[in-house]
């Protein structure tokens, strides 16, 4: 008989789910580097409709945030106090040092869901203050303030079975032995300006999602710039599904903002605003579209490792493609 989530659960972060955690190489021209969770709060202002918020907390913070689902929810943008075509200088996030640490930030969670039978998923999100977007004939297009992405490695037994890489809308899955590795761990790669995660270095069009190849419309680049160590400046939580509810493993780290359902950066420009740009009037290819949603809406109990998705199945691939 499966035994409950509180009796199985572990008081500390399973020691497995740091021996196995990422490496991310930076891409060495993207000057957008991780950045502190709890800054964003200090830069933005919460809206509706680009409209102020009427009763939200002040200050907001990483311990009152999720109040703001009862103002908005799902419509609340935590929208920049400045103008982000200026490029204020928190947007540029922090750069890890030497060791791959984010000195003075907390720029990653790592969230931990055990889901019994020695089934366990980590999910290590990575946060940055700025997505600068690709260029496409010469116009940054999908500019946006915020930006989550995320790896998860689903262990069994405390050995890692598969990792996701988030990318865009969907992603790649692989099984743990066929990803390239630092002794242990494996690695993953940001792309330039849109910070995604791929498994390896190079060019990666992701024209149709979750289909990599080396040429196409809307490329990704990675290569091997500053290596950054994500666990080294985190918050780290379990992840109880049944009851959809977050507990901070040291005890004091916040918790209110995984609750958040809002957007972590502005609201999609109208084209009335002269900062707003698209290429021959298409939607598709504005160059500033809405902030993204927090880790609450990356499926963390999700069936397989892959990010559902429908009519499609998951496939976990036993090779990197050269």
């Amino acid at each position: 008989m499966p035994t409950s989530f509180e009796k199985r659960q572990s008081e500390t972060v399973p020691p497995y789910v740091l021996s196995y955690a990422p490496k991310v190489w930076l891409h060495p021209q993207d000057l957008s580097f991780p950045s502190d969770i709890g800054a964003q709060l200090v830069h933005t202002k919460p809206e509706v409709n680009f409209q102020v918020v009427n009763g939200a907390p002040d200050p907001l913070t990483l311990d009152n945030l999720a109040s703001l689902n009862a103002l908005g929810g799902s419509n609340v943008y935590l929208t920049s106090v400045d103008d982000v075509s200026k490029n204020p200088a928190w947007l540029k996030g922090v750069k890890p040092d030497g060791n791959g640490k984010t000195n003075g930030a907390t720029t990653a969670a790592v969230i931990v869901n055990d889901r019994g039978s020695g089934n366990v998923d980590a999910y290590y999100m990575y946060f940055y203050a700025n997505n600068p977007g690709p260029i496409v004939l010469g116009q940054e297009v999908g500019k946006h303030v915020g930006d989550w992405e995320h790896n998860m490695i689903r262990f069994k037994q405390g050995v890692p079975q598969a990792i996701w890489y988030s990318q865009h809308s969907y992603g790649e899955a692989f099984t743990y032995a066929a990803v390239e590795k630092q002794g242990q761990r494996p690695v993953a790669y940001s792309a330039k300006n849109t910070h995604a995660t791929y498994a390896t270095t190079g060019t990666h069009d992701y024209t149709i999602p979750g289909v990599n190849i080396p040429v196409g419309p809307l490329k990704d680049q990675c290569d091997q710039g500053i290596l950054w160590d994500p666990v080294a400046s985190a918050y780290f939580y379990s992840y109880n599904a049944a009851s959809n509810t977050f507990k901070a493993y040291d005890g004091t780290s916040p918790t209110s903002w995984l609750d958040f359902v809002g957007k972590w950066g502005d609201q999609e420009y109208p084209d009335s605003d002269p900062r707003q740009k698209k290429i021959f009037g298409i939607d598709a290819t504005a160059k500033y579209t809405s902030g993204p949603t927090g880790p609450q809406d990356k499926s963390l109990n999700r069936p397989d490792v892959c990010l559902p998705k429908a009519n499609r199945a998951c496939f976990v691939s036993p090779f990197i493609r050269a």
